[in-house]
């Protein structure tokens, strides 16, 4: 995060110190709240804050819209590769339900904290969206 905020002012002044803290900030602050709710680990808060930093506010949203994207193509592969295409359907339709009648409440079982859990390593889908924009301009 600091490298970035560093840079940014490098290159760009006051300017792009402010971007890369609100990037920093818009980024981090999403997936802050995917980590309230027991879905994301802190560590994939803080690389997607440090990528809010060095992208900057006006890079963000297209960033964490790509990672989602990557990361539900990694979901859906695993899912595949693991054979657990109707299990996954089952629990998507308990977890909606729950929050429905539950709000912003943490599943007792479907959180991150359960070890059957399957985790994804979701650096991989932030580093995938991440270099969204720049593959983007060159196909441009």
């Amino acid at each position: 995060m600091l490298a970035g905020l560093i840079l940014r002012t490098a290159f760009l002044q006051w300017h792009g110190l402010k971007s890369g803290l609100a990037g920093g900030l818009i980024g981090g602050g999403i997936f802050l709240l995917l980590y309230l709710l027991r879905a994301m680990g802190a560590g994939d808060v803080k690389l997607m804050a440090a990528v809010g930093c060095i992208a900057g506010a006006g890079s963000i949203i297209q960033i964490v819209t790509a990672c989602a994207l990557a990361g539900g193509v990694m979901a859906v592969v695993v899912m595949l590769y693991k054979k657990r295409a109707a299990r996954t359907m089952r629990n998507v339709g308990e977890l909606l339900k729950f929050r429905a009648t539950h709000g912003t409440a943490i599943h007792p079982s479907m959180n991150i904290d359960n070890p059957e859990s399957v985790r994804l390593p979701y650096a991989v889908a932030i580093a995938a969206g991440a270099l969204y924009p720049l593959v983007a301009s060159f196909a441009r």
